[in-house]
C-alpha cells in the first residue's frame, strides 16, 4: 500500500494536482416562494413554513378548472397562482418528478456540483436529471441518496452539453415525504481569460458595428427620431440591423397576405420630456395560441450571437395594465422565430422597472439577433407598451480561425485562452494555415486538436469547433483534403503525436492536416482481464408507466406497476473520458442462468445517464458467447466514460455472467480498462440502489497478467527503461 501511494503522490506532484475550483453559479432558498415557481410536469410540491415537501407517489395533483371532474378539500398554489386540486392517496403510486431548479447558467463541456439541504421521511435514493433540452441525450443524470434527517447533500455532472440547465427530481413510485430548503449549483471553474464586454452603444447616440461607417443615430434612448431609417422594411437585411426597437400592432402595416409586419418603434414623449418606444397593442383577436403575437415587440442586436458566447441586456419598462410576456429568440429580420425562450418572462406593471440581465447564448439560440416580446401572450386585452433605455453587450471575442492541442499520452490538456491563430498561407491566398508544436520539442507533441471560429471564452471556443465529415485518412497527409462541418465540441484525433500543419479552406469548407515531426502511436499488447462478473439479478416489478422526453407520460395498460428495465445494473467503466467520434472496441465472453435480453446505453459516471443507445442488445443464453464489437461515441455522449447493460429487462430473476474483457481504441493504441481487477465494473441491483464497485480482488489465478513492458513502440523493453512504458496496457511514466 505504501508504494502505491508513493507512486499516486508521485504522478499528482508530474502531472499536475487537479483541485476543483467550485465557483457559485446560482442558488434557490424556497423559504423565499409561497408556492411552485416552476413549470408544473404533473406534480406539484407543496409549500409549510418555506420548505418544498414533496408528499410522495401515492398523490397526484389536477389543475383547477370549470369542468374539472375530480374534487378535493387541499387546493395547491403554485407561485404565479394557478390552483390545483390534491388528490390522494391513491391505492397505487403513480410515478412523479418536478423541478428543483431552472434557468442555471452552465457553460459547454463544464463540471457542476449540487447541493441541497433536504430530508425523506425514509431513506430513499432518486435520479437527479440536469438538463438542457428534452432531446436525446440533452440530460445528464445522477443518484442522490436522501436520509431522514436534515443534511446537506452533494451530487455532480460532468460534460454538460447546454449553456441554460434544470434540475429535475424523479423520486418515481417512492411514497416517501420529501422535503427541500435550499439547491446551489457550483461550476468547477479553472483560470481563463476574464470577459471583456463589448459596449454596442455609445454616449454620443453612433452605433458600435464592425466594418460598418458610424453614420446613423442609435436609437437606445429613444430621443433622436428615426429619420430615413423610418422606412427601412423589417426584411431588410442590409439596415434593419441599424433599428435596436421594432413593434408590430394588429392591423397595422398590412401587408399583401393580409397579416401585418413589424415597423420602425413608435417614439413619443412623455410630460416630463422623456422619450420611449411605444405599443399601442390591440385587442388580439387570432385564434389559438397565435393570438399572442398579435402584438410584439423586439430589442434588436446590431449582430449575430454565436454559441456559448454571453449577453448582456438591459431596458426600462411599464405597460398600462399588470401584466407578464413571454420572450422568444428571432433571427435578424424581426418575426423571423428562431427558438422560443430567450430572457425569460418579463412582468410588467404601470410603473417603470429597470430590466437587468445575462443570457448564455445556447446552441438552439446560436444566430439570433432580436429578442421578441409576445405581447399578448397571457392577457388579450388592448395594453399599451412602454420600453426604454435599450442597452446590449456582448462578449468580446477574438474571430477567426483558432487550433489547440493536447496529448492524451502524455497528459498535455488543452490551452485554449492561447490557442494558435490562422494566417493567410504565402504560397496560396485562399488558404489559412497554422502549425501547433515545435520541432525538436517532444513536449509540445499533440495527439488531438481542437479548431475554432473563435478565441477568449473556454465554452465559446468548444461551442464554435470544426469536425471533419470523414474518416482520418481523408482530411490526414499529404494532398488529403477533407469537408468539415461547424458544430460544437468536435475533437480531431490525429492517430500519432508529433507537430502538426493545418491548411483551412474556409470557402470550400475543407482541411488538411499534415505532420510536420512525429511518431506513429503503436498497438500496444492487451490482454483480456480475466475478472469474472457474477450479477445476480433479482426480480422485477410490472413495468411502470414511462416518462418520454418532453416530460409527457406514457401509461403501460397492461401491466402498470414500479418497475423499470435498469432495476439490475451492470457497467463496464473507461480509465478516461471518451470524446464524440472516438472508435472503441469491446469484447467479453458471457452468459447467463436462462435466456435473457439486456439493452445498453452511455454514461458518464455509473448511474448518470448520457445516451439511450451503446453497444446495442445483448442476448445472453445458457452457454457461453463472444461478444465483439466496434463501438463510436455518439456526439450526444461526449465525455461519457461507462457503458450501461439494463439487466431488468426480463421480469424475473436472472444470474448473468462476464468475463475476459477487453475495451481498447480501434487501433489497439490503448487500453481503455485495466488488464486484471475489478475497478472498472460496477453492479446495481434492485430498484433504488445505489451502484457499487467490484473493486480491485478477485483475479482468476490461472490467467494472472504478463508483467512484461513495451515501450510507445510496443517494442519490449527492461524493467530499467526511463519514459512513458505500457505495462498490463496501461501507460505509466518511468523515471
Amino acid at each position: 500500500m505504501k508504494k502505491l501511494f508513493t507512486l499516486f503522490a508521485f504522478l499528482t506532484l508530474f502531472m499536475g494536482a487537479k483541485a476543483a475550483n467550485w465557483v457559485e453559479v446560482y442558488s434557490i432558498d424556497y423559504s423565499n416562494n409561497t408556492g411552485f415557481p416552476f413549470y408544473v410536469m404533473g406534480y406539484v410540491p407543496e409549500w409549510f413554513d418555506g420548505v418544498m415537501t414533496d408528499f410522495g407517489a401515492n398523490y397526484k395533483y389536477v389543475e383547477v378548472k370549470d369542468d374539472a371532474e375530480e374534487t378535493s378539500d387541499v387546493i395547491v398554489t403554485t407561485q404565479n397562482g394557478v390552483q390545483y386540486y390534491k388528490i390522494g392517496p391513491m391505492e397505487s403510486a403513480a410515478w412523479h418528478q418536478y423541478f428543483i431548479a431552472d434557468g442555471i447558467p452552465t457553460e459547454l463541456d463544464g463540471t457542476f456540483k449540487a447541493v441541497a439541504m433536504v430530508k425523506a421521511s425514509e431513506a430513499v435514493t432518486i435520479n437527479v436529471n440536469m438538463g438542457w433540452g428534452w432531446g436525446d441525450g440533452q440530460q445528464a443524470s445522477a443518484s442522490v441518496a436522501i436520509g431522514t434527517d436534515w443534511q446537506e447533500v452533494e451530487w455532480e455532472y460532468s460534460a454538460i452539453g447546454g449553456t441554460n440547465c434544470n434540475l429535475v427530481a424523479q423520486p418515481g413510485t417512492s411514497a416517501a415525504t420529501i422535503e427541500w430548503k435550499y439547491v446551489k449549483v457550483y461550476q468547477d471553474k479553472r483560470e481563463s481569460r476574464p470577459v471583456i464586454w463589448q459596449e454596442w452603444l455609445t454616449n454620443d447616440g453612433q452605433p458600435i458595428i464592425p466594418d460598418v461607417e458610424h453614420t446613423n443615430k442609435w436609437m437606445g434612448d429613444a430621443e433622436t427620431p428615426w429619420g430615413d431609417l423610418a422606412d427601412v422594411k423589417f426584411n431588410d437585411q442590409s439596415k434593419n440591423y441599424l433599428i435596436c426597437a421594432w413593434g408590430k400592432e394588429r392591423m397595422v402595416n398590412v401587408n399583401e397576405d393580409g397579416g401585418w409586419d413589424p415597423f420602425p418603434a413608435t417614439i413619443e414623449q412623455e410630460a416630463n420630456g422623456n422619450h420611449y418606444f411605444i405599443v399601442h397593442g390591440k385587442e388580439a383577436i387570432t385564434e389559438g395560441d397565435a393570438a399572442a403575437w398579435d402584438n410584439q415587440f423586439w430589442i434588436q442586436s446590431p449582430k449575430s450571437w454565436p454559441s456559448g458566447t454571453q449577453v448582456k441586456l438591459h431596458f426600462r419598462y411599464k405597460a398600462s395594465k399588470a401584466v407578464t410576456v413571454a420572450t422568444q429568440i428571432h433571427k435578424q429580420n424581426p418575426s423571423d422565430y428562431l427558438i422560443w425562450h430567450a430572457c425569460g418572462d418579463v412582468s410588467f406593471t404601470e410603473e417603470w422597472q429597470d430590466f437587468d440581465g445575462t443570457m448564455t447564448i445556447a446552441d438552439d439560440m446560436a444566430g439570433g439577433w432580436s429578442i421578441a416580446f409576445q405581447l399578448n401572450q397571457n392577457d388579450k386585452d388592448a395594453i399599451d407598451f412602454y420600453f426604454d433605455d435599450l442597452s446590449w453587450q456582448t462578449m468580446k471575442l477574438d474571430e477567426g480561425l483558432f487550433v489547440a492541442g493536447a496529448n492524451t499520452l502524455t497528459g498535455v490538456e488543452y490551452d485554449l485562452d492561447n490557442a494558435i491563430e490562422f494566417a493567410l498561407d504565402p504560397d496560396d491566398e485562399s488558404l489559412v494555415v497554422a502549425t501547433i508544436g515545435e520541432k525538436g520539442k517532444k513536449d509540445t507533441w499533440v495527439n488531438q486538436l481542437m479548431i475554432s471560429t473563435v478565441r477568449g471564452n473556454d465554452a465559446a471556443f468548444k461551442g464554435a469547433t470544426l469536425k471533419p465529415s470523414g474518416e482520418p485518412e481523408t482530411f490526414i497527409g499529404e494532398d488529403a483534403w477533407g469537408d468539415y462541418t461547424e458544430t460544437a465540441l468536435a475533437k480531431i484525433n490525429l492517430g500519432a503525436q508529433g507537430v502538426w500543419t493545418i491548411s483551412v479552406d474556409t470557402v470550400s469548407k475543407q482541411l488538411n492536416i499534415v505532420m510536420v515531426e512525429g511518431e506513429s502511436i503503436e498497438p500496444i499488447v492487451i490482454n483480456p482481464n480475466p475478472y469474472l462478473v457474477v450479477v445476480e439479478g433479482v426480480e422485477r416489478d410490472d413495468l411502470a408507466d414511462t416518462t418520454n422526453q418532453d416530460g409527457t407520460v406514457t401509461i403501460n395498460e397492461e401491466e402498470g406497476g414500479t418497475g423499470y428495465a435498469w432495476d439490475n445494473q451492470f457497467w463496464i467503466y473507461s480509465n478516461r473520458e471518451l470524446a464524440t467520434g472516438e472508435v472503441t472496441v469491446l469484447q467479453f465472453k458471457y452468459k447467463a442462468n436462462k435466456a435473457a435480453k439486456t439493452t445498453t446505453q452511455c454514461h458518464g459516471e455509473p448511474g448518470n445517464y448520457m445516451h439511450w443507445a451503446a453497444i446495442g442488445d445483448v442476448n445472453f443464453t445458457e452457454e457461453w458467447q463472444d461478444f465483439d464489437q466496434t463501438f463510436t461515441v455518439p456526439s450526444a455522449a461526449n465525455n461519457m466514460k461507462s457503458i450501461a447493460f439494463n439487466m431488468a429487462e426480463i421480469k424475473e430473476a436472472c444470474t448473468y455472467e462476464l468475463k475476459d474483457f477487453v475495451w481498447k481504441l480501434e487501433d489497439g493504441t490503448e487500453s481503455l480498462i485495466d488488464q486484471e481487477g475489478g475497478k472498472n465494473f460496477f453492479v446495481k441491483i434492485g430498484a433504488g440502489n445505489s451502484p457499487y464497485s467490484l473493486g480491485i480482488n478477485s483475479v482468476t489465478v490461472n490467467n494472472k497478467v504478463s508483467n512484461v513492458i513495451y515501450n510507445l513502440a510496443g517494442q519490449r523493453v527492461s524493467k530499467d527503461y526511463k519514459g512513458i512504458v505500457v505495462k498490463n496496457g496501461k501507460k505509466v511514466l518511468v523515471q
